[in-house]
């Protein structure tokens, strides 16, 4: 790399954590002035709120965030390069368009490199101290309100309880059925289910086991069994819209195929936390040539003008992004597409200004 390309790297990446360190207080500031009755009332430890809560909050709202904050300093150092003359000499020496670029793009890389490692692996099991945190000083424990729970949790084989108590840990009106070729050939039931701590296994209360073998069957009785079945005391007791936040990337691919076979309603919401971590970190890429084409321009309205037409683009990106997931959500349109039309939309705006910017 060259001494230029040097230079707008460390431009762009010192403005990108500056920018990042910034707001960050102010949202860390404004944040704790509006918690701080909670954890004052609910006895919060000083320890916790530093290092379980906001420790693991930063990165996560960082995270978020990091495509806004990317075209934001992309804005901000080229358009206070285009108006001390900086681009001009730059292009005056015969160095393309393109040329110029190219630093930029790789900045957007190393960012975007970081996003996706900290989206993907990093980020969801610092999202388990802090909601954990959250639950005990902040929110009210989540509380399963569902009735007549039926799942199936392997091919062939359905689970029914009539509701699931979190603080107890506890199902009533258990049932186990396995299925052979639409025929039933085992059926468990129970009056309750409860989630032993210690030994990590289900403990099935007043059981009967019915055994069928064509037109024989089996009966079994019994007052307590331990077992352990494919379903884990979590899917019964966090919050389905949390769950989301603690999963690394190969742990949502396997809840995702878990949800699929059980048939699951809001395995659609889990798909587009997957597909969104790709398409934010691509994002990246979109939202910094946007920005480099509109700043490097210098015109009447300064840097000014220029932040405010990159609030602009930055939150227009961000509603496209909210209305697809909603249709996705609601069923009319494929998660995939939903999370990829904002980074297609602003691709074509991409190509447009990039193709004007050297003229």
């Amino acid at each position: 790399m060259k001494k230029l390309d040097l230079y707008i790297i460390r431009k762009f990446l010192g403005t990108f954590f500056f920018s990042m360190v910034l707001i960050l207080s102010i949202v860390v500031v404004f944040d704790l002035s509006e918690r701080l009755e909670k954890f004052i009332e609910n006895e919060a430890p000083v320890k916790a709120i530093i290092f379980d809560y906001y420790l693991n909050f930063v990165p996560y709202f960082a995270n978020v965030f990091s495509s806004l904050f990317t075209f934001i300093s992309v804005i901000f150092f080229t358009s206070k390069m285009a108006y001390n003359s900086e681009i001009i000499a730059i292009l005056s020496t015969g160095i393309s368009f393109r040329r110029m670029v190219r630093p930029y793009m790789i900045s957007a890389g190393v960012i975007a490199c970081l996003s996706l490692t900290l989206s993907a692996f990093i980020i969801p099991n610092a999202n388990k101290k802090r909601i954990e945190f959250s639950e005990q000083y902040i929110w009210k424990k989540y509380s399963n309100k569902d009735e007549n729970i039926h799942q199936q949790i392997a091919p062939g084989v359905f689970i029914y309880m009539t509701r699931f108590n979190v603080y107890s840990q506890r199902g009533d009106n258990f049932t186990y059925e396995v299925f052979k070729k639409d025929t039933l050939v085992t059926k468990l039931s129970a009056n309750s289910i409860v989630w032993n701590k210690e030994k990590k296994k289900w403990t099935l209360n007043n059981w009967v086991l019915r055994e069928f073998d064509g037109i024989n069957e089996t009966y079994t009785t019994g007052n307590a069994l331990d077992t352990v079945y494919n379903f884990t005391v979590n899917e019964f007791t966090e919050d389905p819209k949390k769950i989301k936040e603690r999963l690394t990337l190969p742990e949502l691919d396997e809840y995702i195929a878990r949800q699929k076979l059980r048939g699951s309603s809001n395995v659609i919401e889990f798909q587009i936390e997957k597909y969104k971590m790709f398409s934010g970190a691509f994002a990246t890429f979109i939202l910094t040539l946007i920005g480099v084409c509109i700043a490097s321009r210098k015109i009447r309205g300064g840097m000014g003008f220029h932040l405010g037409l990159g609030l602009l683009i930055s939150f227009s990106y961000i509603l496209f992004m909210q209305f697809s997931t909603v249709f996705a959500t609601n069923g009319s349109m494929s998660p995939l597409l939903a999370v990829w039309i904002p980074n297609i939309l602003f691709a074509v705006v991409a190509f447009f200004v990039y193709r004007a910017a050297p003229k």
